[in-house]
């Protein structure tokens, strides 16, 4: 029988290996990381978010003493939050204020449920969110990713100006917009090339090359690109060019990230009372829905590693590291952090649960931040390139969630209705929406199998 971890949570890798293995951690989360200051906008910074993320990292791994090999990145459930931020603040720098005011508020609903966990323990979480209604929401996790990940594969980096005509006010308006220049069976190529290129390496691969399919994915892809985009290059066809390699013309070597906390510091002073509750009114929901994904993350992670994270080192230590980590992440990086679904299927697939791995991963994060070249060349990676490591990782972590629910009784028409409510709603993409603050479709999922859950079961006798 084949062993299920390579490497344990307090295993150490070689330094060479461990430095690898962290770089593919890094290739795993960055995408996500960097792409929710990009919607945010704002002129919020990339860089400034991966080292936030590095430092959030850290410090959850602080709070869970270590045990908890998992990567904490931007958070996309608080993407409306922050633009909230922004659009009610009375300058720019108020609106960075606004970001560090909202992650501390957020933080502390993390702080208080795991003070109430502390003392009351983890009995009636366990109650409340059964397998029946956990193993669901994590494959759900990795369903409702499914649209981004297929998007990304006909997709390139260079991109090329598109005008269109459209009818607005009973007259013809042009709207101009940024579309991928490159053939999308060119962009499919490439993904698949990259995904079936992880597969081999997963599958057929020896020694280190097992351990780290998706950094020579990765490669490979981005060679297939490369040869794409060259020959575009020399004969003048923009089908073929799927590597923007403009963007590494120019570029600082060496450049310190624009720290949140710099232009915070400038707007405190144009906030007022009201500012701060519409801050609040904005995070302090979102934080209770974000939550759940907690438990839902660290209950597949647990099924992974082999350990009860809620039990040891105990879900009031991963709430409040997930809790503080937001903070001194947003403090950063403008960004509260969340538990990584891409780390966890990382973990899953290399079976490398070494938290030295994620703790490095942590601290390179935040040193590359500072380089030009390392950053431009990882925001370099097309998004076909991205998209066939992401059908590897997402479809893993749903494949996850289904064998949690393995040992589940389906006969039993309570279960089957329980775990019906969550995935078709789920991946029919029901969210709900209450002026700045949304439910995402994974909290609308799984508030309704535990509704379900309740009320099957009420006066079922264990």
């Amino acid at each position: 029988m084949e062993k299920k971890l390579i490497f344990d949570i307090h295993d150490k890798p070689k330094f060479g290996q461990m430095l690898i293995f962290a770089f593919q951690q890094v290739l795993a989360i960055l995408a996500a990381t960097i792409l929710v200051p990009a919607i945010v906008g704002n002129g919020m910074s990339q860089s400034a978010a991966l080292f936030g993320a590095g430092v959030g990292t850290l410090v959850y791994q602080l709070f869970t003493k270590f045990k908890s090999p998992v990567f904490l990145g931007s958070s996309f459930a608080f993407i409306g939050s922050m633009a909230a931020a922004f659009a009610g603040a009375a300058s720019a720098s108020a609106g960075y204020a606004g970001l560090v005011i909202g992650a501390a508020l957020a933080g502390l609903v993390y702080v208080v449920i795991a003070l109430v966990v502390k003392f009351v323990g983890v009995a009636w979480i366990n109650k409340l969110m059964p397998t029946v209604v956990i193993g669901p929401t994590v494959a759900l996790i990795g369903l409702s990713l499914a649209v981004n990940a297929v998007n990304d594969l006909t997709v390139g980096k260079v991109m090329v100006e598109k005008v269109e005509q459209v009818i607005e006010n009973n007259a013809i308006v042009e709207k101009t917009a940024f579309v991928s220049g490159c053939s999308p069976y060119v962009a499919l190529i490439c993904g698949l090339v990259t995904l079936f290129a992880i597969f081999a390496f997963s599958v057929y691969g020896k020694k280190m090359a097992k351990l780290i399919p998706f950094i020579l994915g990765i490669v490979v892809g981005y060679i297939a690109a490369s040869i794409f985009t060259v020959i575009g290059i020399a004969t003048d066809n923009i089908a073929l060019q799927v590597i923007n390699f403009e963007a590494f013309k120019g570029m600082e070597i060496f450049a310190v990230p624009d720290f949140t906390f710099i232009e915070a510091f400038k707007g405190f002073g144009d906030i007022d009372g009201s500012f701060i509750a519409t801050i609040a009114v904005a995070y302090v929901p979102v934080a209770f829905v974000v939550f759940a994904e907690h438990i839902a993350d660290h209950k597949n992670l647990s099924s992974i590693i082999d350990r009860d994270l809620l039990e040891e080192p105990g879900l009031h230590r991963t709430l409040l590291g997930d809790g503080v980590g937001s903070i001194a992440g947003a403090f950063f990086g403008g960004c509260p952090n969340t538990t990584y679904g891409e780390s966890v299927g990382c973990v899953a697939i290399t079976r490398n649960a070494s938290v030295i791995t994620i703790s490095t991963t942590a601290i390179m994060c935040m040193v590359i931040s500072f380089f030009g070249p390392f950053v431009t060349f990882l925001a370099s990676i097309p998004n076909c390139v991205m998209g066939g490591v992401c059908v590897a990782l997402y479809g893993f972590i749903a494949v996850s969630g289904l064998k949690m629910i393995q040992k589940v009784d389906l006969n039993d028409n309570r279960n089957l209705f329980v775990v019906s409510a969550i995935l078709i709603p789920g991946i029919g993409g029901l969210s709900l929406t209450f002026g700045d603050i949304t439910i995402t479709t994974i909290a609308c999922a799984l508030i309704l199998g535990i509704i379900t859950n309740i009320i099957l079961n009420k006066g079922k006798k264990d």
